[in-house]
Formats: structure tokens, sequence, C-alpha cells
């Protein structure tokens, strides 16, 4: 083979490369959830690397069906104890820890219009371990490193709005873990939720009302919440959590609804709510 015809082959050949490498891109902005679901439930684990982030160390994987190759989370932590002592001396009973409540977060999330802050969830078996494999998110940081750098985003308003979207969604599911880490940013400065292993506890009453106080309520989001159908929850949530779970989701509902109805009678509606087309 001559010197000109083997440079040709060779860069036909990574002519072909990057137009296989630049496919996944494209295909995935395409993807709807359900075929996220599919490729996070059946596409083949071709590396994995253990990540230092958090308590759990969760895995991220890289999947691939053969058309798409992309990445995903994933976590097997599922520990109960019935006495948890913390480094700073805080006690909980009844303490869990588990990958089943990311799912059950996310399932909470669509129904109460918030589904485009939260990555796709679904539970898997891989390596022997059974956990909740999660969509990878391409972020450009997290936001205890925003406030360590002390960088301010281009819109404070939108970015406060999605701040008052997390942090309700945090009081209603009591997440004793709200780690600044786990609030994700994207490069079109979008916020993304992750990694409520240690939500959903048994209590009634909002884990913190300051959360709530100080944030204001998107009108569509109240309109969901009045709306949360504890049937409708038990059936999306039935594989990952318990009555008792439920019935506190549900409680805590019913405290955030209220203290937002008498935030509008003191305040005036104005003053408290906001619309938010994104809420659906």
């Amino acid at each position: 083979m001559s010197l000109f015809r083997f440079r040709l082959t060779i860069l036909s050949v990574l002519v072909l490369l990057v137009s296989i490498t630049c496919l996944p891109a494209q295909e995935e902005a395409k993807l709807s959830e359900q075929q996220m679901k599919d490729f996070l439930l059946h596409a083949k684990v071709i590396a994995n690397k253990q990540t230092s982030k958090g308590i759990t160390s969760p895995y991220r994987l890289t999947l691939t069906d053969g058309t798409i190759t992309h990445d995903a989370g994933f976590n097997y932590v599922n520990e109960t104890k019935n006495k948890m002592e913390f480094a700073d001396g805080h006690i909980e009973y009844n303490f869990k820890d588990s990958y089943k409540y990311d799912i059950a977060a996310y399932e909470l999330a669509k129904l109460v219009g918030l589904s485009d802050m939260m990555p796709v969830y679904v539970e898997r078996k891989w390596n022997g371990l059974i956990g909740a494999a999660s969509w990878w998110l391409s972020v450009m940081m997290d936001e205890a490193t925003r406030l360590a750098k002390k960088v301010e985003p281009p819109d404070s308003d939108a970015w406060n709005k999605q701040m008052y979207k997390k942090r309700i969604f945090a009081e209603l599911v009591y997440d004793t873990d709200p780690n600044l880490t786990n609030v994700l940013i994207s490069k079109d400065w979008h916020l993304w939720m992750i990694d409520f292993t240690r939500a959903f506890r048994l209590l009634k009453d909002i884990r913190d009302p300051k959360n709530l106080t100080e944030s204001k309520c998107a009108r569509q989001l109240l309109e969901k919440l009045r709306k949360l159908d504890r049937a409708e929850l038990t059936l999306k949530t039935k594989e990952y959590l318990s009555k008792g779970e439920i019935d506190g989701v549900m409680g805590r509902r019913d405290k955030i609804v209220a203290l937002y109805h008498d935030l509008i009678a003191k305040k005036g509606e104005n003053a408290v709510l906001y619309d938010d087309p994104a809420v659906k």
C-alpha cells in the first residue's frame, strides 16, 4: 500500500471515529424519559470508578447500548440502624440511608411538577449489587463551590426562584442531609437536585420552617402540592416508601400548604407567589 493510500485510510478511520463519537450527544438530546430509563436499565457497563463524593462514595459507571455511550451514577447504600450517633453529638433513632429514597424523590418530583430539576433514576442490579442508577449530568460546579468562590449567577432572580423550589422540595421529603454539594449547576445555570438517601423520615412536621418563610413559592407548585394524591404517590413509590413514610410526606405537604396560605393572608399573594411555567 502506498504511503498516500495509507494516510487516506487512516484519515477515513479518524473521520468515522469522530462521527461515532459525536453521535451520542446528538442522540441524547432527543431521548425521552422512557428511553433514558431503558438505557440505564439495560445498557452494558463498560467501565466503572468509585467516586469520593459524599459519605457513601457512589460509583460512576460508563454504559453503552452500541449506539449511545453515557455515564450513570450508581448508589447502592441501604443501611438501617435503630440508633445513629453523629460526630456532632446528634442522635437519630430509626435511622435509614437508602438508595430507594433517590428513586422515590424522583417519582415525587414528577408528581409536583419538578421533574426538570432531577436526573432520571431507576433501580438496577450491577456487579451483584442492587441500587439506584441515575443519568449522569454535565455540570460546571455545585452550590458549595459557587459560594466558596463567590460566583454570582447571571440572573439572580431566576437563580433564587430555582433555590426556592429546591428548599420547598427538601422540606417535603424531609431531607436530613441538605448538603450543598448535592445542588448541581449546569453551564446554562440550571439547578439540579441529587442525593436524597437520607430523606423521607416519618415526621410530619417541617424540618426547617425558615426554608419556607424566607422563600417565595411558585404558584404552579403550590397548586401541585394541593392536588398531591396519596393513592397516586403510593402507586408510584410502592417499592420504595412504607406507609409511614408516605404519611410523613402527606403530613408535611399539609403543613407546607397551610404555611403558604398563612403567608398569603398576611403579606398578600403577590408578595408570596410567583408564576413559573417550568413547573409542569
